[in-house]
């Protein structure tokens, strides 16, 4: 019953993050001892087996094992009041993660930590380059979204669809200071037959979601149904948003320069592997833990 329990538990991420400590310094450890009874292991010989296993992967993955694997004596009580010394091992959430990979995967308590790990090491761990693409992707998957509403209300309001390319245009040209989209990739040096948006970074591509948000609303309130009133709102938008951007000093968008094509972010997000690296502070800390492990 009691495995049962925490098999499950660690399904739903409960018991692993109920176990976990916090240092003095404010770092996040786990304790070898601890995690062995929750990851289904009977013997200690078998757990460490896991945990030398774990060790020789971190290394292999270009990480320092004792940043994550700080050897620890554990002080424990016995009935009679006898102190007994036993080893341990302090464990970085990254060591955690690389003992449920290298543990034994019929076990339901590895199976489920293995699912676990898969999630949260993904979500918590990313790096600022990848959160940065992240933003970027998300970014450009908006503006999307817009560009299909502002054309939708833009129909609404009478644009033709042999106009389209025009209707667009004018809000380029009214955020770029007179340059349509051809002019844009000219001045940018992108290639004619790419999406100026896959070229966008995040700042350029939520001053145009902005752009044509506000259009699309503004056609509404007023109502617009005319082909030409439609064409002078998006150009003014453009305008006004533009005012704004160089009233608080920001970089004027024709001036921005190009990002990479959107289709590398995505790759490259795709085929993204979780690193977990302390830095000094956190190493010096997860090390000197226990006052009482050994030099």
């Amino acid at each position: 019953m009691q495995k049962e329990k925490n098999s499950s538990l660690i399904s739903r991420g409960l018991s692993f993050e109920g176990f976990k400590k916090i240092s003095q310094h404010g770092i996040e450890y786990w304790s070898a001892r601890e995690l062995q009874s929750l990851l289904g292991y009977s013997q200690w010989r078998r757990f460490e087996n896991a945990i030398k296993k774990a060790e020789e992967s971190c290394k292999q993955s270009g990480n320092e094992p004792k940043h994550h694997f700080a050897g620890a004596d554990n002080p424990i009580t016995s009935g009679k009041g006898r102190t007994q010394i036993i080893d341990d091992y302090h464990l970085s959430r990254f060591a955690c993660y690389l003992i449920a990979q290298n543990g034994d995967p019929r076990k339901p308590e590895i199976a489920n930590a293995q699912k676990y790990f898969a999630v949260q090491t993904r979500r918590q761990e990313l790096s600022d380059a990848a959160a940065a693409d992240l933003e970027r992707l998300e970014s450009r998957e908006q503006a999307s979204e817009e560009f299909k509403a502002l054309s939708g209300t833009a129909r609404d309001a009478g644009v033709q669809d042999r106009m389209f390319g025009i209707f667009h245009d004018a809000g380029y040209k009214g955020l770029y200071g007179g340059l349509g989209s051809d002019a844009i990739k000219d001045r940018k040096g992108i290639p004619t037959k790419e999406q100026l948006m896959d070229r966008m970074g995040t700042t350029e591509l939520i001053a145009n979601q902005f752009r044509m948000s506000q259009t699309r609303e503004k056609l509404k309130r007023e109502n617009i149904k005319d082909q030409r009133d439609a064409i002078e709102t998006h150009e003014t938008v453009g305008k006004e948003v533009r005012a704004a951007i160089a009233k608080i000093g920001g970089t004027l968008p024709e001036n921005i320069l190009p990002a990479e094509h959107i289709k590398n972010v995505k790759k490259r997000l795709k085929n993204a592997k979780p690193k977990l690296i302390l830095d000094s502070k956190n190493v010096r800390s997860l090390i000197s833990l226990d006052p009482l492990k050994k030099a």
